[in-house]
């Protein structure tokens, strides 16, 4: 009895410290992997704001669509994942070019002094695709089936397939982008665009071509992320909307119109989700992050690395 009255302490403390580091190898993964999905999703937005001055707020939307179309060609009819992930990015190019040239252009250019016009188009562009999804779909949640099952072992940590697909690939789309804005010349003239798009204009930058190409990167990252994360979360056709919030925080934390700081403001948004949804009751971390943002609002209102808007 006094042998076992020895040993117990000791083992409850052996069982607490492995409890313990389960949750921090968990914290850490879900940080990973949120703050590069969040990056990513955010990255469009950014990118969209920044040669338009746009608020696109039917980004989370057109991240649902992306959804639902890895859902039919990936999941119904078996197309390849990575050629549906394609499909994704194509067709909410094509979207995204469509809202640019019909709807964005024409009120950009009917406008004088204030952005009044393109926001309550923003804002009736997402009720569109939100409604037009809802009538499509249902109202039911669907899921992807798990691109690659089982578990990897990465040193003494483990952790699914699936969530190492997502890190692996928002990681990849995050450095080509970066790649591709920093040593294209197609990418330097836009990221001359929004830093100065009056000034890009005068060096010969074709500021038309530019902005829709810009609208059409920034709606398929938005597909894409759709579909990199369905196999890990089940979304339906009002799923826009939360996911619209969050980006927009992730914005006002970095940033608007910075592309470094959509990625900074990613991360700090997945941090706070990943430590917070393990030790705290769900509505106490939207108080936090909620919290965070006011706090950032009071004392950065230009977020961490973002830019004023401009009257």
């Amino acid at each position: 009895m006094e042998k076992w009255k020895s040993t117990l302490p000791i083992h409850i403390d052996g069982e607490r410290r492995i409890k313990n580091m389960e949750l921090i190898q968990t914290m850490l993964i879900n940080f990973i992997m949120l703050g590069l999905f969040y990056s990513l999703i955010a990255l469009g937005l950014a990118l969209i704001f920044g040669v338009m001055e746009v608020l696109n707020f039917a980004h989370g939307q057109m991240y649902v669509l992306g959804g639902f179309v890895l859902f039919y060609f990936y999941g119904k009819y078996h197309v390849n994942y990575f050629v549906s992930l394609i499909i994704c990015g194509v067709l909410l190019a094509a979207l995204g070019f469509l809202f640019e040239k019909f709807l964005f252009r024409q009120v950009i250019a009917s406008e004088k002094v204030t952005h009044s016009g393109s926001f309550l188009l923003a804002l009736g562009t997402s009720l569109l695709l939100e409604e037009g999804a809802l009538l499509a779909f249902g109202e039911k949640a669907r899921g992807v089936p798990p691109v690659i099952q089982g578990i990897a072992k990465i040193g003494s940590m483990s952790v699914s397939y699936s969530r190492l697909l997502v890190i692996v690939i928002s990681l990849f789309l995050i450095l080509a982008l970066f790649y591709f804005l920093n040593f294209t010349k197609i990418g330097r003239a836009m990221r001359a665009m929004t830093q100065d798009k009056e000034t890009a204009s005068l060096q010969g930058i074709n500021v038309r071509q530019l902005s829709s190409l810009g609208f059409c990167l920034g709606a398929a990252l938005a597909g894409i992320a759709g579909g990199v994360m369905s196999p890990v979360v089940s979304f339906s056709a009002g799923s826009g909307g939360p996911i619209t919030t969050k980006v927009f925080i992730i914005l006002l934390i970095g940033g608007f119109g910075s592309l470094v700081g959509a990625i900074a403001g990613g991360f700090v948004l997945g941090f706070l989700e990943a430590v917070g949804f393990a030790l705290f009751p769900s509505d106490l971390v939207m108080l936090i992050i909620y919290a965070v943002v006011f706090l950032m609002l009071m004392f950065r209102p230009r977020g961490l690395m973002g830019k004023v808007f401009r009257e």
